[in-house]
């Protein structure tokens, strides 16, 4: 029997790809630290092991205790100005603790690693980004997601895994279903805070950097509602297990919004929203979006929720959940 391992699967982003793959009626194992995972977003009928990708002699036997055959790596840290300030953090759990996950594969039943990394690996690009472009990440965040890939490349061959790169664009909203969505604040993701904001009476949105060399001056990026990033992962280790080859797939609907577009629409959501620009974050980029050609055809996929004004939508319906309930 299949059974999947998810590192970080008590995340925001893991515990979207454990509802679908549950509800695939597929073997789910969740590890995390619980450090930005939550158990209240870990999902029924998956077993649950709290432990650290930085403890390689636990992940070896994690592996080998329970056959796992496939595992879909998301454990990291991500903030990118946090990244800047405390390098060794970022170092020891997105550099060296993904060595540890891929070193505890050796001569194990693992045969196939979906890999979580990040646009920010390709710098500051003009127009869309397409996976040929060679890596050039600005911050150190970019940085060891750039390493991860090589370690995943570089260990695929010594230990005889078949890998899928996920480079993802910016992750935003929450299932439809209504039961998960984003919990953790720290990350700093912008219609995470619009949602947080939406709360409020006096919403204050805060954009960091009005004096990039974009068409508004505010940052531009590509956004992937997470119901559809977590289904591109269930598609991607299907891609693996079928045709036995490697790949790397950029993961975004190919549209650019700028960080102003995205607070005029959320205006138009919520009255009364007061602006407050602030210099640039360390680490940011001035604009990326994805170039999705090679992605649509070698996964044969379709988005099903590319709807930026559903995505925000459906983000704000979660924070009022989340006030209410948790």
């Amino acid at each position: 029997m299949t059974k999947i391992l998810i590192t970080g699967g008590a995340g925001y982003i893991g515990s979207h790809i454990a509802e679908q793959l549950v509800t695939n009626k597929k073997n789910v194992i969740i590890l995390d630290n619980l450090v930005t995972g939550y158990k209240k977003l870990i999902i029924k009928k998956v077993k649950f092991i709290k432990a650290d990708i930085k403890n390689k002699s636990k992940i070896i036997k994690i592996i080998k205790d329970n056959n796992i055959t496939s595992i879909i790596h998301l454990a990291a840290y991500l903030n990118v100005s946090e990244a800047e300030r405390n390098k060794k953090k970022y170092f020891n759990n997105n550099i060296s603790g993904t060595k540890n996950l891929l070193e505890a594969c050796k001569n194990s039943t693992v045969k196939n690693i979906i890999f979580s990394s990040s646009c920010s690996i390709y710098g500051n690009v003009k127009g869309s980004v397409g996976e040929n472009r060679k890596p050039n990440p600005q911050g150190y965040y970019g940085y060891t997601k750039y390493k991860g890939e090589e370690l995943v490349k570089k260990l695929s061959v010594k230990y005889k895994f078949r890998y899928g790169i996920l480079r993802y664009f910016n992750v935003a909203g929450a299932s439809p279903s209504g039961k998960i969505g984003e919990i953790e604040k720290s990350h700093g993701h912008l219609i995470k805070n619009l949602a947080i904001q939406s709360l409020k009476k006096k919403p204050k949105i805060k954009i960091f950097g009005n004096d990039y060399k974009t068409k508004d001056g505010t940052c531009i990026r590509d956004y992937i509602h997470v119901s559809d990033l977590a289904e591109i992962h269930i598609k991607g280790l299907k891609y693996l297990k079928d045709n036995q080859k490697s790949f790397i797939l950029n993961c975004g609907y190919g549209k650019g919004y700028s960080v102003q577009q995205i607070v005029n629409i959320f205006k138009k959501i919520k009255n009364g929203v007061k602006i407050q620009y602030l210099k640039r974050r360390p680490g940011d980029i001035a604009q990326v979006y994805a170039n999705t050609k090679k992605f649509k055809k070698i996964l044969m996929w379709r988005p099903k929720y590319n709807n930026i004004k559903l995505i925000i939508k459906s983000a704000i319906k979660w924070e009022k959940k989340l006030n209410k309930d948790f």
